[in-house]
């Protein structure tokens, strides 16, 4: 298989975990994660129980949990397609194996994240949506994405960039901390959602209750009590108040830190779609941000947010490879010149 062939697979299994992203997010926002309340089955079955009869047997098996179609077909289409991107991303991991110049190291890295992917995900389940592994399971989603980029773009041509002197260190640092900004602020998002904590405030810009009194550390407490389920939140509602408005305060951190970095990526001429890009998803970010807020969290928009959100991780990936392709052209310029044949 040639390598733009590999690069095209690459392309493809990217574009599904996406679609495993957004369907994880409808699934949640459904309240279909406990859609079927076992794994890798459905109430016992291979799939969907279909009929009277399997729906009966069903009910007896799990008479705690009643069976609802529709929350059930939500949660094995999820659990359908993120199968079918396991086995992709092992597809993709024997395609690299068996040519040497390809690259290794990410695709194995992928497939060890996808099995710890799959892990979460039936912990999910098992564990009845304890807000940790809720987290830990989206957090692992766009981790799983942003390496499909990051490997998409390391198999394109690297582009001689005759300004890269001016590409300093600390461009590099700035953007290596505005990366890592998102993802502690996509890490406070998936804690407010698991948390049931994304309507406790209705009012903007922070909260129409007294936030700053009743600010409530151990709701950051990874670990919490057991509970039968944690289905709808077991936190009191000044913990669901602290997570929410932290999280409104990090979106401001956010977007002051990212707006500096576009600032000084402007001056870089080649480095200016990335950075409109970056400016423009953020802005859609906060707009949906905000209507969640006044419109109660509306399905599609709640949906948006999530799938801009790792939108926004990707754009920040772009610009590191970029910068990092750019400091590379400059202390090089041989090396990438007679990589790209000029």
């Amino acid at each position: 298989m040639k390598k733009d062939n590999f690069r095209l697979w690459v392309a493809v299994t990217f574009a599904l975990s996406l679609c495993v992203i957004a369907l994880g997010a409808y699934t949640r926002l459904t309240e279909a994660g406990l859609g079927c309340p076992d794994w890798p089955g459905c109430y016992g079955f291979a799939g969907v129980p279909k009929g009277e009869s399997q729906q009966a047997l069903a009910a007896s098996r799990f008479p705690d949990a009643p069976f609802e179609a529709d929350k059930a077909w939500n949660e094995m289409l999820h659990r359908y397609v993120a199968g079918t991107l396991g086995l992709m991303i092992l597809a993709l991991n024997i395609m690299a194996w068996r040519k040497p110049s390809r690259p290794k190291g990410l695709p194995t890295l992928l497939l060890a994240t996808v099995i710890f992917q799959a892990l979460l995900g039936m912990w999910t389940v098992t564990m009845v949506l304890m807000p940790v592994v809720v987290m830990g399971h989206l957090l692992g989603g766009f981790t799983t994405a942003s390496l499909l980029f990051l490997l998409w773009l390391r198999l394109g041509r690297e582009p001689a960039h005759p300004s890269a002197i001016g590409t300093s260190t600390g461009l590099q640092a700035f953007a290596l901390f505005g990366l890592l900004v998102v993802v502690g602020q996509i890490a406070l998002g998936g804690w407010t959602a698991a948390n049931y904590a994304a309507v406790v405030c209705t009012q903007l810009p922070l909260c129409e209750v007294d936030w700053r009194q009743s600010f409530d550390t151990s709701a950051f407490a990874l670990i919490q009590p057991e509970h039968d389920t944690y289905q709808y939140g077991v936190l009191d509602y000044q913990q669901r108040v602290t997570i929410h408005v932290t999280h409104r305060i990090g979106a401001i951190v956010t977007a002051l830190v990212l707006v500096m970095l576009a600032c000084l990526l402007w001056r870089q001429r080649a480095l200016r779609g990335v950075t409109v890009l970056m400016v423009a998803l953020l802005a859609g970010q906060i707009s949906l941000g905000i209507t969640n807020v006044v419109a109660s969290l509306p399905l599609s928009v709640a949906v948006a947010h999530n799938v801009t959100g790792v939108l926004l991780l990707l754009s920040l990936v772009a610009v590191n490879m970029q910068v990092y392709r750019m400091r590379q052209s400059g202390r090089y310029p041989n090396r990438i010149a007679s990589r790209t044949g000029s």
